[in-house]
C-alpha cells in the first residue's frame, strides 16, 4: 500500500473505546515512533492510536499512564533509565541491561521491558550469523550496553571501542568482554562492526566515527543512525563492498517487538518499515524545498 493510498483508505476514528499509546522522550518533536505504530494498528486492524508527549519529568507521565489507562508507552532520551524507579515490574533482559524502553500496561500494574537489543539482534541476524564471529561495538552508552548484551548471549566474540576509556572499560567489564581506545580504531580487526553513537546523525552527516580503512570487503557493518538513511559510514562501507545493515532496520525490529508486547499480536513488519521510509523521504524533501508553495 503505498502513501496515497494510506491517506484515501485511512479515516481515524477515535472513539472511547479506542487504546491509547505513547513515546515520553525530551525531545520528541522529530520521532517516527508515531508513523510507524499508527500504521501498524491500522494495518493490524487494532483501534488505537499513537501519540508522542514532551516530557521531562518521567514519574508524571507513569502516573498518568495509570490514570488514563494508556496501554503502552516507547520511552526514550533521556528517561531510559529513570523510568526504572517508578515501574512496579522490570522484565530480566530490562534489569540486566539496566534501562527500559518500552512499558506495558496492565491494569495499572506497568511492567518494563528493553526492545533495543533483540531489536538489533533480528536485524543483523538477517543478514549474517553471530555464531564465532568477531564483533566490534562502537560508543558505550545505553544502546550499546543493550546490543552487547545480546551479542554476549549469541557468544560472539566482542571488543568495545570508545573515545572515553572509563566508560567503555566499565562496559567492557560488565559484559566480560575487551576494550580498545577509539583512537587507535585503525587497528579494528571484526568480522561485523556496529555503531551505536549519534556520529554522523543529521546535521553532522560527514562525520564518521571510525577510520575508513577499518572497513574491508566481507565485513557487516551496522549503523544505528537512520537520520540520514545512509550515513556516511553506510556509505562508506558500501564502496568498500560491506555487507550494510541502516538504522531504520533496528528501528522498526524494536518496534516489532513493541507491538507483540503490547498487542500479543505478530506485527506488520514491512508496513512499518514502509511508514518509516516514506517519512524519512517526506522530511528529505522538505529539506529540498524549504518554502513549497501554497
Amino acid at each position: 500500500m503505498n502513501r496515497s493510498e494510506i491517506k484515501e483508505n485511512f479515516r481515524p476514528s477515535i472513539t472511547a473505546n479506542t487504546d491509547l499509546y505513547a513515546v515520553f522522550g525530551h525531545p520528541v518533536a522529530h520521532s517516527l515512533s508515531p508513523v510507524m505504530h499508527n500504521r501498524a494498528f491500522m494495518t493490524a486492524g487494532i483501534n488505537a492510536a499513537y501519540m508522542a508527549f514532551d516530557v521531562k519529568d518521567i514519574k508524571p507521565a507513569m502516573d498518568a499512564m495509570r490514570t488514563l489507562n494508556i496501554k503502552g508507552a516507547s520511552i526514550t532520551i533521556p528517561h531510559k533509565v529513570d523510568v526504572i524507579g517508578v515501574l512496579d515490574e522490570l522484565d530480566p533482559e530490562a534489569q540486566e541491561i539496566g534501562a527500559v524502553n518500552t512499558v506495558l500496561n496492565s491494569g495499572g500494574h506497568l511492567k518494563g521491558y528493553n526492545s533495543d537489543g533483540k531489536g538489533a539482534l533480528l536485524a543483523l541476524e538477517s543478514r549474517t550469523n553471530l555464531n564465532g564471529k568477531h564483533v566490534a561495538i562502537i560508543g558505550a552508552g545505553g544502546a550499546a550496553r543493550a546490543i552487547g548484551c545480546e551479542i554476549r548471549q549469541k557468544a560472539g566474540k566482542l571488543t568495545i571501542y570508545n573515545r572515553s576509556r572509563e566508560r567503555g572499560e566499565a562496559l567492557a567489564q560488565e559484559l566480560e568482554s575487551n576494550f580498545r581506545p577509539l583512537e587507535n580504531s585503525e587497528r579494528i580487526r571484526c568480522d561485523i562492526l556496529i555503531h551505536t553513537t549519534s556520529m554522523g546523525m543529521f546535521p553532522d552527516v560527514r562525520k564518521l566515527a571510525v577510520n575508513s580503512k577499518n572497513l574491508q570487503a566481507g565485513m557487516v557493518v551496522m549503523d544505528i543512525v537512520y537520520t540520514p538513511l545512509k550515513t556516511a559510514l553506510i556509505q562508506e562501507a558500501e564502496a568498500k563492498g560491506c555487507t550494510t545493515i541502516d538504522g531504520v532496520a533496528m528501528f522498526v525490529y524494536q518496534g516489532a517487538l513493541q507491538f507483540q508486547w503490547w498487542t500479543g499480536r505478530k506485527a506488520p513488519v514491512d508496513d512499518m518499515r514502509a511508514a518509516v521510509l516514506e517519512a524519512l523521504q517526506e522530511r528529505s524533501s522538505e529539506k529540498d524545498n524549504p518554502c513549497p508553495s501554497i
